[in-house]
């Protein structure tokens, strides 16, 4: 959860980011963040032409559950092909990508103490008929993930009836809650990764996003 040590920079002479308080605020009320502005819709066709292009290059591979050191491939759980991010090898696009969340990581840190001092970013492509079941982004030998990161890839005319939704579970007052987000291009969706089960339903065209993960030590 994000601490409220934040508050204690109010009385700090500090340059205030209004989307990165916008972030931390909704965090702390409701555990994660919708934000529609976090990349322009250039950088958003950079990255999808990327992605496409190493898809093209058959450099993906079929995404297992667990963590790296303890992986299965279980496609009855989920059924995306995905292939990591190298930030000391991006290419122009991707150094775009991991400037910009590096600069939130700072932000984070600096004025909430959240202690990120890793990150880790796949692309993910989810092929027609596949899903992710609902799910925990933490693992029994590895409870570093602070905060879970999704950035949508599709193209512009996405609708509804592509299917592909992210399920985020809430508890309100005692009574769960499901909220549907739609992967729409350039949307970016930040929660915790302890706290929110998640799921992504089934997929009826091509889902294209980069996910990944804030950790701590």
């Amino acid at each position: 959860m994000i601490l409220k040590e934040k508050e204690l920079f109010e009385q700090v002479d500090f340059e205030l980011n209004e989307l990165y308080e916008t972030i931390i605020d909704d965090i702390a009320q409701q555990k994660y963040s919708i934000v529609d502005t976090f990349f322009n819709p250039a950088e958003v066709d950079l990255l999808r032409s990327t992605l496409i292009a190493k898809h093209k290059e058959d450099a993906f591979k079929k995404a297992a559950i667990g963590n790296r050191t303890n992986e299965l491939i279980e496609k009855s759980v989920r059924g995306d092909f995905i292939l990591w991010m190298n930030e000391a090898t991006a290419e122009p696009a991707e150094s775009i990508f991991f400037e910009k969340v590096n600069d939130l990581v700072q932000y984070l840190n600096r004025t909430c103490f959240m202690g990120i001092l890793h990150k880790e970013f796949h692309y993910a492509l989810y092929p027609e008929g596949t899903f992710y079941k609902r799910h925990l982004d933490t693992f029994q030998n590895d409870g570093r993930r602070k905060l879970s990161m999704v950035c949508y890839l599709n193209n512009e005319d996405w609708t509804p009836e592509n299917g592909g939704e992210l399920s985020i579970y809430t508890n309100n007052n005692g009574k769960e809650e499901e909220l549907k987000i739609y992967p729409l291009p350039g949307r970016m969706v930040i929660f915790e990764s302890q706290e929110l089960e998640h799921e992504v339903k089934t997929v009826r065209v091509p889902r294209l996003s980069i996910t990944g993960w804030l950790k701590t030590r």
